[in-house]
């Protein structure tokens, strides 16, 4: 089997490594599921992507996101890398926008001073028991923003939205394995995404953290799925009393 082309790549950063780091497989397509899962478990990054073709099948790419433990049908950072990576290596033009065919659908990437990925349009899972999320995040119920529910929604790739009250409670969560595995055992999301109205650094708006160990994730430093999610919270539950919302997240 010959050694498949990839690239490094990170479309979060501001300056060099100082993201969510990427691994892009190029014409994977010969390439069985074992192998792709193996060779996102050496990458151990967050995600690899494998472009199965070069060739366009319907209007788009055909792609496949991995885990260093599973395939996702969806993740955010790893669709817009992809079709970076696409544009540049593959088409090598300045396409205004690249279509990736996942697992979870077609989402379409368009470029200009910044990428932007249309996701599907959110769906609201269950809402959870609030007094269990404090114990799984090591933190006491009244960290808990107790005007918002703790609930699953999915743009793809389902999360566990956790509405905290200030940013101290933010900073101190710690994933307690134990009870996380014991949660995540009855909910369709794996991940749990705090988030709390205080930014660190001015400019921004909010601040959150994902934390997704059973993909071999501690903490995730940056997520486009699960930020995803949470614009669609923001909305359903008018967080910011509004029918819409543009933030900044941190």
């Amino acid at each position: 089997m010959e050694n498949p082309t990839f690239y490094i790549v990170d479309v979060f950063a501001e300056e060099k490594y100082a993201g969510n780091q990427l691994a892009v497989v190029r014409e994977a397509g010969y390439l069985p599921d074992d192998t792709m899962q193996r060779i996102a478990a050496e990458m151990n990054f967050s995600e690899t992507t494998f472009i199965l073709s070069e060739e366009e099948r319907d209007g788009g790419y055909d792609v496949r996101i991995f885990t260093p433990e599973y395939e996702v049908p969806f993740a955010g950072h790893p669709t817009l890398g992809t079709a970076f990576v696409i544009r540049k290596e593959v088409l090598a033009e300045p396409a205004d926008r690249v279509v990736l065919n996942l697992k979870v659908g077609r989402i379409p990437v368009t470029f200009g001073e910044v990428l932007w990925m249309v996701q599907l349009p959110p769906s609201f899972g269950e809402v959870l028991d609030p007094a269990r999320l404090p114990r799984v995040l090591n933190l006491e119920e009244k960290d808990l923003d107790e005007r918002y529910p703790v609930q699953e929604v999915s743009t793809g790739l389902p999360a566990i939205i956790v509405p905290l009250a200030v940013f101290d409670a933010l900073r101190r969560c710690r994933v307690d394995r134990e009870r996380y595995f014991e949660l995540i055992e009855g909910t369709e999301a794996k991940s749990v995404y705090a988030f709390c109205p205080e930014p660190h650094e001015e400019g921004n708006d909010l601040t959150a953290r994902m934390f997704a160990d059973l993909y071999s994730v501690p903490e995730d430093p940056a997520t486009g799925s699960a930020t995803g999610c949470l614009a669609g919270y923001l909305v359903e539950h008018r967080y910011f009393d509004a029918d819409s919302v543009d933030v900044r997240l941190e």
